[in-house]
């Protein structure tokens, strides 16, 4: 097999990005012919079909995403060659470092790590997209090559082949309207996002649970739900920082589920130094994860707190 060249990864990855010949072209500056003609030759190059071509436009096969996944990573890699070779010379880092994260971390985690991370280095431009976490998620985001670093709910180990590690664990919570005499006779309001693996035993239990009646489609949407009066929620501490004053938050008790943070980035990118500089900002908040004040108040670099302001609102530290 002969090496693709860099300009062949670029032009396999528009394809599959921009889903056809001539969308591809345009982005690259080429013909729709030109890169027709090349795809050709990457698929001999490579012994497969990587596109179903049709009045669709052109659709990966499983081949072609795997292809497009490895493309993007090695393309990012040369990018990064490139950056920490300058660094090397300069004493700075400099280039984009990209981030995946759900909705309530890149809310109220991320930030108070990227004002660290801008005050250490400045170089560094971070772009952040926001990703449902629903089936593998940010991960995906991930070992697909469109980001470096990913914020996902672990439950273990990282997905096969990532790494990372944890970063915290928040407490889930009852949410109801402020005042109510008897929250938990109300409807329950839920997400698609909310109930991970290592929650559905500890939801499956409760008795007094109803299946949700609402369906909202974020966090932010179940707390202003709940404050209008149409029903409760359970919820974990991130998605309640910054609860409204029309909710109240109620402690579930010792046995309350948690959903596990972490980070996750691919094994070439976890020893560049962008990427470490962000763990390390990472694991430094979350050295006192257990302490999330989860409630309302406070802009998001205040996420973290003293052990008192954990205490006051669920109890002793685990």
């Amino acid at each position: 097999m002969t090496d693709l060249a860099p300009q062949e990864l670029r032009i396999l990855v528009a394809v599959a990005d921009e889903g056809g010949f001539s969308a591809a072209g345009t982005r690259l500056g080429t013909t729709q012919s030109a890169v027709s003609h090349a795809v050709r030759g990457i698929e001999r190059k490579l012994g497969a079909v990587l596109f179903e071509r049709g009045r669709f436009g052109a659709r990966p096969t499983p081949a072609g995403e795997r292809a497009a996944a490895h493309a993007r990573r090695v393309l990012r890699m040369l990018a990064v060659l490139a950056a920490e070779v300058r660094a090397s010379e300069s004493g700075r880092l400099t280039g984009p470092l990209r981030v995946a994260a759900f909705r309530s971390a890149a809310l109220y985690l991320l930030p108070p790590a990227l004002e660290r991370l801008a005050a250490q280095h400045p170089g560094i431009e971070v772009e952040v997209t926001v990703v449902r976490e629903l089936g593998a998620g940010t991960a995906a985001e991930v070992a697909a090559g469109r980001a470096d670093l990913g914020i996902a709910t672990l439950t273990g180990a990282p997905p096969a082949g990532l790494v990372g590690g944890p970063l915290l664990e928040e407490p889930y919570a009852l949410v109801h309207p402020a005042g109510h005499p008897d929250p938990r006779a109300l409807p329950l309001v839920d997400w698609a996002e909310n109930c991970g693996s290592r929650t559905r035993d500890w939801w499956a239990a409760q008795d007094w649970l109803p299946p949700a009646t609402v369906r909202a489609e974020d966090d932010g949407a179940v707390l202003s739900m709940v404050g209008s009066g149409l029903g409760m929620a359970v919820m974990p501490a991130l998605s309640l920082t910054g609860a409204p004053p029309s909710v109240e938050i109620a402690d579930l008790g010792p046995d309350r589920p948690y959903r596990g943070v972490g980070y996750v980035t691919t094994p070439e990118l976890a020893t560049t130094d962008a990427v470490r500089a962000l763990i390390r900002v990472l694991r430094s908040l979350g050295r006192v994860s257990t302490q999330l004040r989860g409630v309302r108040g406070g802009p998001p670099s205040q996420i973290v707190g003293s052990p008192s302001n954990y205490a006051d609102r669920y109890g002793p530290l685990p």
